[in-house]
């Protein structure tokens, strides 16, 4: 059975940091998109981050580029988002997830993809 375990979320004051971390119960090489979704409060659950594992190719959410950054620990099966400069907007759910897609525009347009954690939570104050 395929878990995705998110931990790291937490309170911080505008501006400060948090790593987020995801622990797979399998090996990442098995998909070709994983990444970082968030969910804010009446809204939508929108992508942040995604990455191909193995390869380690990477896109971003406009809205993220700059100040967040996905990567992978294949030995570990964990996947890493370093939340940097960070704003009241971030204040969301974050959510790991996992899958296949046949393309990229597919990958990041997805935020649930095939598999989904139960997500950690990340509030930011001014």
């Amino acid at each position: 059975q395929v878990q995705l375990v998110e931990s790291g979320g937490g309170s911080v004051q505008a501006g400060g940091s948090l790593r987020l971390a995801c622990a797979a119960s399998v090996s990442p090489s098995r998909w070709n998109c994983m990444g970082w979704s968030r969910q804010a409060p009446g809204k939508e659950r929108e992508v942040v981050a995604r990455i191909r594992p193995g390869i380690g190719q990477t896109w971003y959410a406009d809205s993220v580029k700059g100040r967040f950054t996905i990567s992978q620990d294949n030995e570990k099966n964990t996947l890493y988002l370093q939340l940097d400069n960070l704003r009241p907007e971030d204040t969301a759910q974050y959510y790991c997830a996992a899958g296949h897609r046949p393309s990229v525009f597919a990958c990041m347009s997805d935020s649930r993809l095939d598999f989904l954690g139960q997500g950690t939570q990340v509030t930011v104050s001014s």
